[in-house]
């Protein structure tokens, strides 16, 4: 298997470079042009901006080279594996690995409670209503963030800026005034931001649909006068993944190999975990190779621990029972393969094509 994923300079280093840069302990290498301009200007402000979605080949196909972010754009890195907001959004805020923190995607099967959980839901794949058995061993399963132990530290403030974190804002408006705000005030600090543009709009419009390129060109345009504005700021852009247009494929619609699932498909759409029934393996790998290997490579778990494809470090506990049996790898094309509880969507991330795993990393340096 070849690791496309670059785990020496990805949104993991990203994180690792923050943690250096606040004083905490680090266990992956970091971005020496982040190191560099960190260490050279000691800026009391460092702003993390995730824009969801923005890939570096959709930035660049999107704005011209004249632009804003294209023009502070220090180099292309990779998202971590699979390329999935559950999974690198989760690296950029703690500095682990996939393997490490294992949110591994969308859909993640607990070993602890044999479901597979919606983690950003807390509930059970295709149910709508909370998994109280998941809420009460959460805790379990959290990650330090990087925020939290920088706040905790006492020395520096960090801060999340999202719907999800600290601080939540009703538009980007209100996120910049709010970023401009923290800036002005206090001491040394870090401030995490997530936006859910443009995956927001990708996922049902395409990433190089009017939808999209309004709501890229608007942060570039809006971004670039917040920085005008800032002093002693060090702002990072970046993406936690790209995306790619995709067809769907029903896995009910090939019961040769549906029958073989000993629980529901979990991970991703386009990185599927297989558990399957423990003598029908060989089985399983001739038919689902004989129906879709024009589209996915097929991998054992074997093979899956062996690559770290989804990073070095200590395993978690429940990594190993996550990854399943087989992962099938969505890197011949753009078909997604879905199972009960999936969503179809126009547009969608997670596999192994350049279109989603290469991110723009983007430095401002307003000090």
């Amino acid at each position: 298997m070849e690791v496309r994923n670059n785990y020496d300079e990805c949104v993991t280093n990203v994180a690792c470079s923050i943690r250096k840069y606040f004083e905490l302990d680090y266990h992956h290498k970091t971005i020496k042009e982040i190191d560099e301009i960190l260490e050279r200007k000691q800026p009391k402000n460092v702003v993390l901006l995730l824009f969801d979605g923005m890939g570096s080949i959709i930035l660049d196909k999107t704005l011209d080279e004249n632009s804003f972010f294209r023009k502070n754009k220090i180099k292309t890195i990779t998202s971590v594996f699979p390329a999935t907001t559950t999974a690198a959004t989760n690296s950029i805020k703690t500095g682990l690995n996939p393997n490490e923190h294992c949110w591994l995607g969308w859909n993640t099967y607990i070993k602890k409670l044999d479901k597979t959980i919606t983690l950003f839901l807390n509930s059970e794949k295709g149910k709508n209503e909370q998994c109280l058995e998941f809420n009460e061993i959460f805790d379990e399963y959290q990650p330090d963030f990087i925020t939290n132990l920088i706040s905790a530290e006492g020395k520096y403030e960090g801060i999340e800026i999202s719907d999800f974190g600290d601080i939540n804002y009703k538009d980007i408006d209100e996120m910049i005034s709010i970023i401009q705000e923290q800036c002005e005030y206090g001491g040394k600090k870090y401030m995490y931001v997530y936006d859910t543009f443009p995956d927001a709009v990708m996922h049902n419009y395409g990433p190089y649909s009017v939808q999209a390129k309004k709501e890229i060109v608007l942060r570039n345009e809006k971004i670039e006068k917040m920085c005008e504005e800032l002093t002693d700021t060090v702002v990072i852009v970046m993406a936690d993944h790209g995306h790619i247009e995709v067809d769907n494929i029903y896995l009910k619609d090939y019961p040769d190999v549906y029958s073989l699932l000993e629980r529901t498909t979990s991970i991703e759409q386009r990185a599927i975990s297989f558990k399957i029934f423990e003598d029908k393996h060989e089985l399983f790998v001739e038919r689902f190779n004989h129906h879709f290997s024009q589209f996915f490579s097929l991998y054992s778990k074997e093979e899956i621990l062996q690559s770290k494809i989804f990073g070095d470090g200590k395993n978690h506990e429940n990594f190993q029972y996550a990854i399943g049996d087989f992962i099938a790898i969505a890197d011949k094309g753009n078909k997604c393969l879905l199972t009960e509880g999936d969503y179809p969507m126009f547009s969608h991330h997670a596999g192994y094509t350049d279109e989603e795993i290469y991110v723009p990393l983007i430095i401002i340096d307003r000090v």
